[in-house]
């Protein structure tokens, strides 16, 4: 039997939703070999003492999808020993060491752009550890990628983004985790973080209708890519597009918009198959038939 537009959106959203076991068993054991290896490797005793570990991005905030590729957590190191004195100026040479620390554990590399550990497992997929130092409440010290270091608060950005998606009727992170497959389906031109964040500033309401949410969203993101992060830290998360990327991010919103509002009108005629060959362009090759 054929299935509806509604019942292909429902499929999709189990199969791209992760599961419990892969919330309690791989993210959580994942954590959890972090923060084995990272305290054997500094203990208390050590110079630079592991402190504590912790889920951000989006694990985090429930907006992760299926195939699960990477899981992002923060490393807080203690400057009881004065660590941060001997890393104040060299924040490359921080990253390098913990780094060293997984030799011959697993393939572990300083991620592109400097901030974080990355660490492959052989069972596929990756964590990326960014090791940090404690500033102040919620507030820590972060590899810039070029030797020196910027402030971030994910937690308090983790906040934000809780009541946000409470005030929407739990329905945002539903919704990012859709547009995560359209960003990957159309050249992932968008950070997760920057898409999270344009979401809960385009939307004063939200309903449970993906479809019509989705065509809203691409109607009007062109005027939130300038959102600020909600941490305090960063200022305008839409710094690493260039121009011609803006206009093109710009581009492929109205484009999506075009089809989804077709898709919606086929699906309202009953052309179920129409509907779901435009949402399948839109959200990707794994939509269902």
């Amino acid at each position: 039997m054929a299935l509806t537009t509604y019942q292909a959106f429902d499929q999709f959203m189990t199969d791209i939703t992760i599961t419990e076991y892969q919330k309690t068993s791989i993210v959580a054991g994942r954590k959890a070999s972090v923060i084995e290896n990272l305290t054997s490797a500094f203990p208390g005793s050590s110079d630079m003492p592991f402190y504590e570990g912790k889920l951000i991005g989006s694990a985090a905030k429930s907006t992760i999808v299926r195939p699960l590729d990477d899981i992002d957590v923060l490393a807080v190191f203690s400057n009881e020993n004065n660590a941060w004195n001997k890393y104040c100026n060299d924040s490359q040479a921080f990253l390098y060491r913990i780094k060293q620390a997984y030799s011959g554990l697993e393939t572990a590399q300083v991620g592109a752009r400097g901030q974080a550990i990355r660490i492959f497992f052989q069972s596929g997929g990756h964590v990326d550890v960014a090791p940090v130092f404690f500033q102040s409440e919620d507030v820590y010290h972060l590899p810039n990628g070029s030797g020196s270091w910027i402030l971030t608060s994910p937690f308090i950005a983790n906040r934000w983004f809780a009541t946000k998606n409470a005030a929407l009727g739990y329905n945002l992170a539903p919704l990012v985790r859709l547009l995560k497959k359209w960003n990957a389906a159309h050249s992932k031109r968008l950070r997760s973080f920057h898409l999270e964040t344009m979401a809960g500033h385009t939307f004063s309401g939200l309903g449970s209708n993906r479809r019509t949410s989705l065509e809203k969203f691409f109607e009007w993101a062109g005027s939130h890519l300038d959102v600020t992060d909600p941490g305090g830290q960063s200022g305008s998360l839409s710094g690493y597009l260039s121009w011609s990327t803006r206009a093109e991010v710009k581009t492929s919103f109205d484009t999506a918009k075009e089809r989804a509002t077709k898709a919606i009108a086929a699906e309202a005629n009953g052309d179920h198959e129409e509907a779901k060959r435009l949402w399948r362009i839109i959200l990707g090759s794994s939509f269902p038939n």
